[in-house]
């Protein structure tokens, strides 16, 4: 069966260091067997791919040195690291940014299978500035905020088309390094290329809050609400619309009149949040972002961790999607090695075969894709 529960792990280390080649180690032989099996051997090279980072995202170049070399400096995880033009993946997501001139708050759902998520929760200086979000690719985002109260999220685009370009989560993992407000965001996003169709949520200490649509092979155009699901506007459809009901999540999202303290609680409710977690689509975690305090608070249907910048705490939290409710993972260590994922079994799974299943309506359980 699918795993039902994910253990959250909130790790502090200002330089990489031991603890994310902990992180490493658990989580490479996954990778390399997904980044195999979907062909990255036959991408860019070593040298191309820092190349690509040089032009477009220098200020990464040292952190990305520093993270192959502890790997032991191999080619294919150099590769990986790199981001540059990799397999494509897919993903779900609703997202939203609100200020009223009081308060702001960005507001995202992940919706995933729990097997295929790292919860990790990682807070690093390793620009020389503070930044904290949730981590994807073992150095990437899929959301965060930084000590300027920058905040940025992603949704999958939903197209699988791709073009020259860096997997969008190191570039998340680039703009809360190197900017501090929505508008210097965009004028990053402008000219960094993502390999693929993504959305984008940003709002800032200031108020400012934007919504942009990431192109694949470079590009991006500017929504007129920070809201955002899995398809962009134009005339393409989205791949399986059907099942992550992007529409109606957009809708909804698009009629809401809400104070932005209050945002959160309508992404704990249906049609935002998901609860086939069978099917490889649950809401994992709600994050909620307060850019004026640098805080980040964890939701689930029955409990919350909040952090924040200043005032960062490592710890576990155990989230048992089947009954409802986290735990400290520390008062049951039973517990939270049950609910580690099986990342080898996760990398397996033929996500082709079940993107299409999905879109023609006659998808199955996540673990049915496993190989026999």
């Amino acid at each position: 069966m699918a795993s039902m529960s994910l253990t959250f792990d909130a790790v502090n280390e200002a330089t990489p260091g031991p603890k994310w080649l902990a992180r490493w180690n658990r989580s490479w032989p996954a990778y390399e067997a997904w980044f195999l099996g979907r062909g990255g051997d036959a991408g860019p090279s070593a040298a191309a791919s820092r190349d690509a980072l040089q032009k477009h995202m220098p200020e990464l170049v040292p952190v990305y040195d520093r993270l192959v070399a502890l790997t032991g400096g191999g080619d294919r995880a150099a590769r990986f690291l790199s981001t540059w033009c990799p397999p494509k993946y897919l993903g779900g997501c609703s997202l939203a940014a609100m200020a009223d001139g009081a308060e702001v708050r960005l507001v995202r759902n992940y919706d995933l299978s729990p097997d295929l998520n790292e919860g990790l929760l990682l807070r690093t200086e390793w620009g020389g500035r503070a930044v904290m979000g949730m981590v994807e690719f073992l150095w990437g985002l899929s959301d965060g905020i930084n000590d300027a109260g920058l905040s940025v999220a992603l949704a999958y685009g939903g197209r699988s088309c791709t073009g020259p370009g860096f997997g969008i989560t190191t570039i998340l993992r680039y703009v809360l390094e190197t900017c501090d407000t929505v508008a210097g965001a965009l004028k990053v996003l402008r000219r960094v290329p993502s390999h693929m169709d993504y959305n984008l949520v940003l709002a800032d200490a200031s108020g400012a809050t934007a919504s942009v649509e990431m192109i694949a092979g470079g590009g991006m155009r500017l929504m007129p609400r920070a809201i955002a699901t899995n398809h962009q506007s134009g005339s393409d459809l989205p791949d399986r619309a059907p099942f992550t009901r992007t529409y109606e999540r957009h809708d909804h999202l698009s009629k809401l009149r809400v104070a932005p303290d209050a945002l959160n609680r309508q992404f704990l409710q249906h049609p935002l949040h998901q609860d086939r977690y069978g099917e490889g689509f649950g809401t994992l975690f709600t994050a909620e972002y307060n850019p004026a305090t640098g805080g980040i608070c964890l939701h689930w249907q029955n409990a919350r961790w909040e952090q924040s910048i200043d005032a960062f705490e490592e710890g576990s939290r155990v989230v048992d999607y089947a009954r409802g409710h986290a735990f400290d993972a520390a008062l049951n260590d039973l517990a939270t090695q049950e609910a580690m994922p099986d990342w080898s079994r996760a990398a397996q799974i033929d996500w082709q075969a079940l993107a299409r299943d999905y879109a023609n309506g006659c998808g199955r359980e996540v673990h049915s894709y496993l190989p026999h």
